[in-house]
């Protein structure tokens, strides 16, 4: 069966499934796994120390697939620079920037006229239109469920996306609580043309910077297995409960400010956990969708699955 939609054709890939951002995780080998599957596979640029280590992780998965991928910037982290980054993914002519945790216009703005094609994550009906008024070509729509830094309100998939969908042109891809073929065939009935996924793509051979520990937590895990960590902050951001989210929750309550949080839920904490499997010392990003995910296939395994769940519910819809 075919799953061609404006997201397969603007993206040149044969499933409409984009693998998300994953910071300190989304490196070569996970997406060229992810793109020879035949979705779009992303590395995560500002995980990276420099340029250089960019430059080299684009030259890496053009060893190991000749299919589109896509470099991922999240650059709501604290004023750093990323625009050096940013002209390195131009220069390498990369096929695919998607732009996450911030205003996306300085990364459109420098993109624009190139040829690449940009994804935007918006978490909101007015980011969504924001981001096509500012020439996206697709916005993926991450709901409340989702994994990682989400949106203030605190609005679910189902909601948010054809709200999104109603009011912008541009293809939307639905984020946020999608694992498998129902999620995908959910997301079309709700109007999006493509899903991402980020939690489900850790627990996978591929994503091999991932420690057996937490992998195995994801496996563990029930809806209620999840936390929103940095609210105080403005920053709401999903993670696998744990006794260090539980220590940073008790210090929002007390109101303690960015101060005394920053070593709590820093890049290094995140590192510790899902590096090192230091569980009492640091803490990893999973959405709601952990409940979901029971077993670590290969990426190939995983569409195989998706694809074939899809299928199944499409016969019975008679489509």
């Amino acid at each position: 069966m075919s799953y061609e939609t404006r997201v397969t054709k603007l993206l040149n890939i044969t499933y409409p499934i984009v693998q998300g951002g994953l910071a300190h995780l989304a490196y070569a080998d996970l997406a060229a796994a992810v793109s020879n599957a035949g979705g779009l596979g992303q590395i995560t640029a500002m995980s990276l120390p420099d340029s250089q280590s960019l430059q080299k992780e684009i030259h890496k998965v053009r060893t190991l697939t000749n299919k589109p991928f896509g470099v991922n910037f999240a650059i709501g982290q604290h004023g750093r620079p990323f625009e050096h980054m940013v002209k390195v993914a131009i220069d390498e002519k990369v096929p695919v920037i998607s732009v996450t945790g911030g205003n996306p216009k300085p990364v459109l703005d420098l993109v624009k006229g190139t040829g690449i094609k940009t994804l935007v994550l918006v978490a909101a009906k007015r980011q969504a239109e924001k981001a096509e008024e500012l020439g996206a070509s697709a916005v993926m729509v991450v709901g409340h469920e989702g994994g990682g830094h989400l949106g203030r309100d605190d609005v679910g998939t189902f909601v948010l996306t054809p709200q999104v969908v109603d009011a912008v042109s541009i293809p939307v891809i639905a984020s946020g609580g999608i694992s498998d073929g129902k999620g995908l065939m959910a997301a079309f009935a709700l109007g999006a043309e493509g899903i991402e996924m980020g939690t489900r793509f850790i627990a996978t051979k591929e994503c091999v910077h991932a420690h057996d520990t937490y992998k195995q937590a994801l496996l563990g895990a029930d809806e209620k297995s999840t936390v929103i960590i940095k609210r105080s902050l403005g920053a709401p951001a999903r993670a696998l409960k744990n006794e260090w989210t539980d220590k940073i929750l008790q210090l929002e309550e007390q109101g303690e400010t960015y101060d005394t949080l920053k070593s709590y839920i820093s890049g290094e904490a995140n590192k510790r956990y899902i590096y090192d499997g230091n569980e009492r010392q640091g803490f990893g990003w999973a959405g709601q969708v952990a409940a979901r995910i029971n077993d670590v296939p290969t990426v190939q395994q995983l569409f195989d699955r998706i694809i074939d769940e899809s299928n199944q519910i499409r016969k019975q819809w008679s489509l």
